[in-house]
């Protein structure tokens, strides 16, 4: 198969990412990228667009304080929830 380059900027973070994969895996950097960009078309192809998660959220001040908020005080978890984690069916 006849073989192309690309070039992309990346995130520091992510090239760290990339490297740490790629030398505990055994695997080269190309054949590592391109199967995850295979594997990222054939999900954008195949599942609903409301499925996929992005990797990155970004959130304003004032979202970012009410999930810290939840995280520092969560609520208490509902019947349905207390049931359903403890295996039973919620009704």
């Amino acid at each position: 198969m006849a073989e192309t380059q690309l070039s992309a900027s990346v995130s520091e973070t992510t090239k760290e990412l990339v490297e740490r994969y790629v030398e505990a895996h055994g695997v080269k950097r190309g054949h590592f990228i391109e199967q995850a960009l295979l594997h990222h078309l054939q999900a954008l192809r195949e599942l609903p667009a409301d499925l996929l998660t992005p990797p990155r959220i970004v959130v304003g001040q004032e979202t970012f304080e009410r999930v810290a908020d939840l995280t520092r005080h969560p609520r208490k978890p509902t019947k349905a929830l207390r049931e359903l984690m403890g295996g039973k069916k919620a009704r």
